[in-house]
């Protein structure tokens, strides 16, 4: 697995070891004149007829590397015509990108299609086969009763399945793919950790856009923007290569197949008999298996079939895309047209001038202008905080754009035109820098005052991160644009994984903790706080009589009660059934109606009908 290089940079050696590409045939002369004056330049490059499936022994070999005239090795017969996709082959010089044949089951197309579709991948491995097989089975039998490490048990068998589909195309191991599948692996460690549904998500998507970064090895922005969903368009093409590869391989060999079932039929057959029997001899070994393995019914087979095929599926498309990536970076966006220096830079220069007058009246007040402030306004900090704060968010996301769009119609006249450029944007991304250090003191001061919650954690968390693209974006400016995309997309993947570990819910419950015994807070908001997942539990169990009860009941009724086995149970969950069967919750919950009333909730008092956005 590879990450792939641009079609010039490719050279005909490279070509050789990935197995992937295919010369076309060149065709007769006075064709490929005639052909190629009436093709446009953007389509020379076409797919070849498909190839049958199987590895085949070729060899990248530019195409002028012959003499104009020269006939291909292979006799043609008399009378016949070259294909267009042999025509157009010829009417410029070849490539060792130009592939051989199109995905299973995709027509010859031409243009953008025809840039970036891959060859036929070579018949299927029985080790992929296997591995494929694997990751089906145990969805089957693990992703039933909800999420946990069993995820990561299942995501493993998927990942050897396109190691090796990978392998047997010849793709090698890179410094990015490793860095794209370890990430994706490293992702699935927070359903295990972590009991609260909102991080569990977003780790799940970032480790599937990670694995299918792993599996395409996409480096432009459209590349990694559209390469991480890639591995969507693999479904399809993937399920008909391994119908076609088992089709091929038990044609030859169904006496070793029908040994490998015999053999597999026995195994199950002793597995069975004999594990019954040393259930029934002793309780301890029983409680053993069951606590270990599934347990399976008939009521829910339809539920494990779809799961089976959801997770055949998978596996095959894994194992496709790893063997015949798309090129996604074949996609480009053409360049805006340059503008005048002037014109380019008088706006930005505009809009930095604003940036620095709002960031000096910002210092004034963080040195002490509040009492001004509320002289003039009649707020406090904290509401001035909280009425400012989604205005500076909204004013990051759009500086990046305007970021965005200025290097699209940037001067690119010369060295002076690249100092000019860095210059205005360089500054640009310093005074952003400072205007979302401003949005985090505001958060911070607000949640000092009225506490935190899961949406303030989480947009002061997105906050963070936008300072972290200014930064990469920066340093893009100092050493160059080659990394930035995938930059993004580490930094990224990186903050949920932060995220995650760090259990948003366990802070958000430490934080309202630590007020209410620090007496910043007269009551703690019970209603907020029961409502949290179990990863909040240890913070919560510190709460005196009856708060501790009125917080936790709720959270130990779905822990107690919950009859889920070890590989959908995550940390966060076992840690909390461990505390609530030490000290369980007293009372009747008569007495939560009055506890968490006594002071006002998130800034407003008890009869205030204001509304608080976050």
């Amino acid at each position: 697995m590879s990450d792939q290089p641009s079609e010039a940079s490719r050279t005909p050696q490279e070509s050789r070891e990935a197995g992937t590409p295919r010369p076309p045939e060149p065709p007769e002369p006075s064709t490929a004149a005639s052909e190629a004056a009436e093709t446009p330049a953007a389509n020379t490059k076409q797919p070849t007829e498909a190839q049958p499936s199987g590895p085949q022994p070729t060899e990248a070999q530019p195409a002028e590397a012959r003499p104009s005239g020269a006939q291909p090795a292979e006799a043609r017969p008399s009378g016949a015509q070259p294909s267009a996709a042999q025509t157009v082959g010829a009417a410029r010089p070849g490539s060792p990108w130009q592939y051989a044949a199109a995905a299973p089951g995709a027509k010859e197309d031409d243009g953008v299609t025809a840039r970036i579709r891959p060859a036929a991948p070579p018949l299927i491995r029985p080790a992929v086969l296997w591995s494929v097989l694997a990751t089906a089975v145990l969805s089957a039998l693990f992703l039933g009763e909800g999420l946990g490490a069993n995820l990561l048990i299942v995501a493993v068998p998927a990942a050897l399945a396109a190691y090796f589909a990978a392998r047997s195309a010849g793709r090698r191991l890179r410094p990015w793919t490793a860095t794209w599948a370890v990430g994706g692996l490293t992702l699935l460690v927070v359903p295990a950790l972590r009991d609260a549904g909102w991080p569990t998500f977003l780790a799940l998507v970032s480790a599937f856009a990670l694995g299918s970064l792993a599996l395409h090895g996409s480096r432009s922005w459209l590349g990694v923007l559209i390469g991480s969903l890639g591995l969507f368009d693999s479904v399809v093409p993937g399920i008909i290569w391994g119908v076609r590869g088992i089709r091929a391989r038990a044609d030859g060999s169904r006496a070793r197949w029908g040994a490998a079932l015999r053999t597999t039929a026995v195994a199950l057959v002793l597995l069975v008999v004999f594990g019954a029997l040393f259930a029934g001899a002793d309780a301890a070994f029983a409680d053993l298996l069951g606590s270990l393995l599934p347990e399976p019914s008939v009521g829910d087979g339809p539920w494990r079939i779809l799961l089976f095929a959801l997770g055949l599926a998978g596996a095959l498309a894994a194992a496709y895309a790893a063997a015949a990536p798309v090129r996604w970076d074949g996609l480009t966006v053409r360049p805006g047209e340059p503008r005048g220096r002037a014109e380019w830079a008088l706006p930005l220069i505009v809009l930095n001038l604003l940036f620095a007058a709002f960031i000096t009246l910002q210092l004034v007040i963080l040195l002490g202008g509040y009492d001004k402030v509320r002289a003039e306004t009649g707020l406090d900090h904290a509401e001035y905080a909280r009425q400012g704060f989604w205005q500076l968010l909204w004013a990051t996301l759009l500086t990046l754009l305007v970021i965005a769009l200025a290097l699209r119609w940037a001067p690119r006249g010369g060295a002076r035109d690249r100092t000019l450029v860095r210059a205005v944007l360089g500054t640009l991304c310093v005074l952003t820098l400072v205007v979302v250090a401003s949005a985090l003191r505001r958060m911070d001061l607000y949640v000092d005052e009225y506490g935190l919650t899961r949406l303030r954690i989480s947009v002061a968390a997105m906050e963070l991160w936008l300072g972290v693209v200014l930064v990469l974006i920066l340093a893009a400016g100092i050493f160059g644009a080659r990394f930035l995309p995938r930059a993004i997309a580490v930094s990224a993947a990186a903050g949920v994984l932060a995220f995650g570990l760090l259990s948003p819910d366990g802070l958000v419950a430490e934080q309202n903790v630590q007020r209410f015994e620090a007496g910043d807070s007269t009551a703690i908001d019970i209603d907020y706080v029961k409502g949290l997942s179990a990863d909040a539990v240890p913070a919560l169990d510190r709460l005196p009589e009856p708060e501790r009860s009125c917080a936790l009941r709720i959270i130990q009724n779905e822990v107690l009660h919950a009859d889920t086995p070890w590989y959908a149970t995550s940390w966060g969950e076992a840690r909390a059934k461990e505390i609530l069967e030490k000290r369980p919750v007293k009372g009747d919950g008569r007495d939560c109606y009055s506890a968490g009333r006594g002071g006002p909730r998130d800034g407003y008092g008890p009869d205030d009908d204001g509304y608080d956005p976050y």
